[in-house]
């Protein structure tokens, strides 16, 4: 099963300042969680994220899981290129319900990393091989893309930001749930909002979509 955590306002821990640990904090720079990364080295990239204040840096030996109890994180992930360093850790957390991930034995993980392909961080497409080969999901994704590059457009993510700024106005204004879904369908294939997306014009394709939706009945 293939889930898509909600991190939004919680802490992850990323232990580890090498290419590993940065491939993790990449992927949780868009999920508006606050990341702190704990290692006694960090690649140069990492201290250019933390210097934009992106994340947290602590530079440290990790002897000890008590920054375990310090942070109180919600999720803690293990990059280190010491394995029973990463188990220690992952171990702990999971003593106190911490969701836990080492890069270097998913057998163990709560979770595993699918690869990603992300358009405009609007659409998410997930190549998964349930950890058995991480190289042959990269593999895959790197093909895949190609393909999706052609099949998902500009104005199918221009699509999508416009619904996601209805469904909200649906919500107060339309109290039924198949109504407003009704509603939503309509704005979706609406000619007008149709060609006003492909004309560049997305401020007029929301302002119609909206009229639309005002004057729902």
């Amino acid at each position: 099963m293939i889930i898509d955590l909600n991190l939004q306002g919680k802490t992850v821990l990323v232990i580890g300042g090498g290419n590993e640990a940065l491939k993790r904090i990449n992927s949780l720079l868009d999920q508006n969680c606050s990341v702190i990364v704990i290692s006694r080295k960090t690649s140069p990239d990492i201290k250019k994220i933390s210097k934009a204040k992106k994340i947290k840096l602590k530079n440290q030996n990790i002897e000890n899981t008590k920054f375990l109890d310090e942070l109180k994180p919600y999720m803690v992930i293990t990059t280190t290129d010491d394995n029973s360093i990463n188990q220690k850790i992952i171990r702990a957390a999971k003593k106190k319900n911490i969701v836990a991930y080492s890069s270097d034995n998913p057998d163990e993980s709560d979770f595993a990393n699918p690869s990603i392909i992300n358009f405009e961080n609007t659409i998410k497409i997930a190549i998964f091989t349930g950890g058995k080969s991480p190289a042959m999901s990269k593999k895959l994704r790197e093909k895949s893309e190609k393909m999706f590059k052609k099949i998902i457009t500009k104005e199918d993510i221009c699509q999508i930001k416009i619904q996601e700024k209805i469904r909200k106005m649906a919500k107060e204004k339309i109290a039924v749930q198949t109504e407003r879904k009704k509603a939503i369908r309509c704005i979706m294939s609406d000619d007008k909002i149709e060609q006003l997306i492909k004309d560049g014009d997305l401020k007029n394709a929301e302002r119609h979509a909206t009229k639309i939706l005002r004057n729902w009945k």
